[in-house]
């Protein structure tokens, strides 16, 4: 009996060395992945499909990089205060990064020194924040991507000056006032009718963007001063709200120069109502803004300025379009 027991607790023995010997050491934990990097993408609005063409391409530059965007916008590019309170609002969420189109080049500033305070990586598109008052506030080193705004206002309103070989009264319906985009398109506008000595300036009015408030500054413009033969507009949106009051007076003669190449004005220029309009590219400049920003916040440097280059759109080259 005795000996039966010795055996069985040898058998246990050796099996308990083989489990022994079998078993594999614990497994060391997975290392986890970081968390996709969380950069804010903030606009003026997406009433205008500019905007949209712009998230876009934003929306692109996340889905390549990795990364995840969050997209805010105000209600109208009007609502300054409201484009205030969303960084606000994204400083407290601790993004880490902001790319913003500002709707207002010098109040935006003081939300955007106190998120470069806070350590979030800022990125300029689009409308140029004012370098003067950014620098005495503090707020340095801002990236900044856009198109040449004077040029290509210069290219949209030479097109239809070109045209014009007899003296002719011309009128300029500008963005918002204190919007650097605005002020150098009115520039760009100025010079390109200023060139032709047959052209006299005889307004420039604000329609702050808005394609209503254009209609509205269009009919009291016509009504002062009836024989004006172009206009050019600041962006597309106003542009066609000008065309709306000229198809509804019936001033068929009047050629309308703009800028953005929304899909709508390129349609006013297939049907003849719109003369010319200027690509400046949305999709990319939300591209850019974003991959500088990832850039950044990976130890890499980036331009402090990228001009993406203009695009005459006219009859011409949407009918060479396949």
């Amino acid at each position: 009996m005795r000996s039966i027991v010795l055996r069985l607790m040898l058998m246990v023995l050796i099996v308990g060395l083989l489990i022994g010997c079998t078993s594999q050491a614990p497994l060391s934990p997975t290392p986890t992945a970081p968390p996709p990097l969380r950069i804010a993408l903030v606009m003026k609005t997406l009433t205008n499909p500019f905007f949209v063409a712009m998230e876009q391409g934003a929306r692109q530059a996340e889905k390549d990089l990795g990364i995840n965007l969050i997209v805010k916008t105000a209600a109208q590019e009007t609502a300054i205060e409201q484009q205030i309170k969303i960084v606000e609002d994204l400083i407290t969420e601790k993004v880490k990064a902001i790319v913003i189109a500002p709707g207002d080049s010098q109040k935006l500033i003081p939300v955007l020194k106190k998120a470069q305070d806070a350590g979030i990586v800022i990125i300029n598109i689009d409308n140029r924040l004012d370098p003067t008052v950014a620098k005495n506030v503090g707020l340095i080193n801002i990236p900044f991507v856009s198109v040449n705004n004077e040029v290509g206002a210069y290219l949209s309103a030479k097109f239809v000056s070109d045209k014009i070989a007899t003296p002719t009264q011309v009128a300029i319906i500008e963005g918002i006032r204190s919007a650097y985009n605005a002020q150098e398109r009115k520039t760009g506008a100025e010079r390109a009718f200023n060139e032709n000595p047959n052209l006299s300036i005889v307004a420039s009015e604000t329609a702050n963007w808005k394609i209503d408030e254009a209609y509205t500054v269009a009919k009291s413009t016509f009504e002062k001063y009836p024989h004006i033969g172009a206009v050019f507009c600041a962006n597309d949106m106003m542009a066609l709200g000008v065309i709306e009051y000229l198809k509804e007076s019936k001033r068929n003669t009047v050629l309308v120069a703009a800028f953005d190449a929304l899909e709508e004005a390129k349609e006013e220029i297939l049907a003849g109502r719109l003369a010319v309009t200027i690509d400046q590219q949305a999709g990319r400049q939300g591209y850019v803004g974003v991959e500088y920003a990832v850039k950044i916040l990976r130890g890499e440097s980036v331009p402090l300025e990228t001009m993406i280059d203009v695009l005459v759109v006219s009859s011409e080259t949407l009918n060479k379009t396949p």
